[in-house]
């Protein structure tokens, strides 16, 4: 019997990690939620207001939706459209007549429904209920589990999040807190971020969170924890500020300008979560050990690569975790523990004992977020660092986190602009790191 023909992707595809996602033919500029959440029900409503703007000639919209979502009423551009349908993952929008290319895009969306994780190769994400709150983990397609959507990283826009909930919950999103207004037993929560976000970097957190400010710190550090956790934090987290005044001096200004959040949640997490100038751990990072100090620093490093500087397409997705990785090795050579080269040998010499067959600028979808990808991404970085010197890798890094700011780019923007400070040839070094499979 013949195996069955691989599924080729759509051929509208944007990304071919994730062909189902995003549309092309429209760039949305801002989207406006406004929730209601009830914790103990696990009930979401409200409305989405997506301004966006068309690329092509457009019959159809589509967002990304949950199933789990269901959607009541559509207007577009002041009308109602009761030509819609959800399935497959989609909301697909008829529109009255033709939208011309440049043609203003005003969506509302008002839905509702139970949400829960979207299954997918890397586990479930999205939004997540916890033992008491919720958390939101977006990557990489998760965002549709709790609101429509263009949900693709290069699809970057400016969010407005009003979320009302019990009054005895914390509620935190990304962005400044523009106000925290109670109404009887209800809160509503109003999160500005102006800054153009991917869609997976958006983030709730709800719980019975407390607020602690790090003090002396270079960038306003917040944390929201519970308060049973207060004192094994103020020793596991103690380092932060430290962090923040290395990674500006290395990587260039810290990009957002609401300062930066730490999430602790009461429930044990598998790994932390990355969101746009938050960072989500869980209760098991912090038990007074600062056992999960690399991963502190990880997660840090994410707000210059991978939040602000994002991939144009997930195969690209080295160029979040390598330099996440290698920023855990230049956090512990600048804080006393073994130096970025150390820590180069020691996992180059790991990396060179696995299997050989990842390629480091296509991994696979099921494989992007394999340890080797961002291993060997850190390594490829170190030895650029060693052919280029640390004064020019480090002029490098800060030109590449200001010339893409905010933006997205692909190996091909990294390379060619690493060319510009080096006066030999790269070419070997890509070639044998980025281009082929077997560990140098």
């Amino acid at each position: 019997m013949k195996a069955s023909a691989k599924k080729a992707p759509p051929p509208d595809a944007i990304d071919q990690y994730l062909p189902n996602n995003g549309n092309a033919g429209y760039q949305v500029s801002r989207y406006e939620l406004d929730l209601d959440y009830k914790v103990a029900l696990n009930r979401l409503s409200g409305s989405a207001t997506i301004t966006a703007v068309t690329l092509t000639e457009l019959q159809q919209v589509t967002l990304d939706l949950a199933g789990s979502l269901t959607v009541s009423k559509v207007s577009v551009n002041g009308k109602r459209v009761d030509q819609f349908s959800c399935r497959g993952g989609k909301l697909r929008i008829r529109l009255p007549s033709k939208l011309p290319t440049g043609a203003a895009l005003s969506i509302v969306v008002r839905y509702g429904g139970s949400p829960r994780p979207l299954r997918s190769l890397w586990g479930a994400v999205g939004f997540e209920e916890l033992t008491d709150g919720v958390l939101v983990a977006g990557q990489p397609n998760g965002a549709a589990s709790w609101f429509p959507c263009n949900d693709h990283p290069s699809a970057k826009a400016a969010f407005h999040l009003q979320v009302s909930t019990e009054s005895r919950y914390r509620v935190i999103a990304n962005g400044q807190l523009l106000s925290r207004r109670a109404r009887a037993s209800r809160t509503v929560w109003t999160y500005e971020q102006r800054e153009p976000t991917s869609t997976y970097l958006i983030t709730l957190q709800i719980g019975d969170y407390e607020i602690r400010r790090l003090a002396r710190t270079p960038v306003p550090i917040q944390a929201a924890l519970p308060q049973r956790l207060r004192r094994d934090f103020e020793h596991d987290f103690a380092r932060q500020p430290e962090m923040m005044t290395l990674f500006i001096e290395l990587f260039g200004p810290y990009p957002l300008a609401a300062g930066y959040t730490v999430v602790v949640t009461d429930d044990p997490l598998e790994i932390p979560l990355e969101a746009q100038g938050i960072s989500i751990f869980g209760a098991n990072h912090c038990d007074g050990t600062r056992s999960s100090e690399r991963l502190i620093a990880h997660e840090l490093a994410h707000q210059w690569f991978g939040n602000s500087v994002t991939v144009g397409q997930w195969r690209d997705i080295w160029l979040h975790e390598g330099f996440a990785c290698y920023a855990e090795w230049l956090w512990s050579e600048r804080s006393g523990g073994p130096s970025a080269d150390d820590l180069a040998r020691l996992h180059h010499a790991q990396l060179r004992t696995k299997p050989q067959d990842l390629l480091l600028t296509d991994p696979g979808a099921r494989d992007m977020f394999d340890d080797r990808v961002y291993k060997r991404g850190a390594l490829a970085l170190h030895a650029l660092r060693g052919q280029l010197g640390s004064d020019n890798f480090f002029a490098l890094l800060k030109d590449w986190t200001s010339r893409h700011r905010h933006g997205t780019a692909v190996t091909d923007d990294f390379t060619g602009l690493a060319a510009r400070y080096s006066e030999e040839s790269l070419r070997p070094l890509w070639e044998a790191w980025l281009y082929s499979t077997a560990v140098p």
